[in-house]
């Protein structure tokens, strides 16, 4: 059995997917990029702002779940330049405690959508 999960505290999805999907205890988010939900606006100025946008979005699916950055077993991270990753790794860290961080991949794509320079998706178990 699978419960879809929806909340307006994270950007409405932009194609035929969900925010995330209950199953068995297990919570499979999508990919999340710097969507303001308040005004359906895209974050930019810098990596920090974006990324910052990018886990609390993050946060808003994990709460509707009735979960948070504890539960999070995996991530996994998509960013248009590596050269970010030391920025976009400084704020993700601040969400998590490094004693029992998730399993995690960050891999460099050629293009995001609506040209975002990071997404993350998660994997959480209640």
């Amino acid at each position: 059995m699978k419960t879809i999960i929806k909340t307006d505290k994270a950007p409405m999805p932009i194609g035929p997917y969900n925010q995330a999907i209950l199953a068995n205890n297990t919570l499979y988010a999508s990919g999340q990029i710097a969507i303001n939900p308040a005004t359906n606006e895209l974050i930019s100025g810098n990596i920090e702002d974006e990324t910052k946008q990018v886990m609390e979005n993050l946060a808003a699916v994990l709460d509707a779940a009735g979960m948070h950055f504890s539960n999070v077993v995996k991530c996994s991270i998509f960013i248009s330049d590596m050269n970010d990753f030391g920025a976009i790794n400084s704020v993700y860290g601040t969400y998590f405690d490094e004693e029992n961080a998730p399993a995690r991949e960050t891999v460099q794509v050629a293009v995001l959508p609506k040209r975002v320079n990071v997404e993350i998706s998660l994997v959480a178990v209640g």
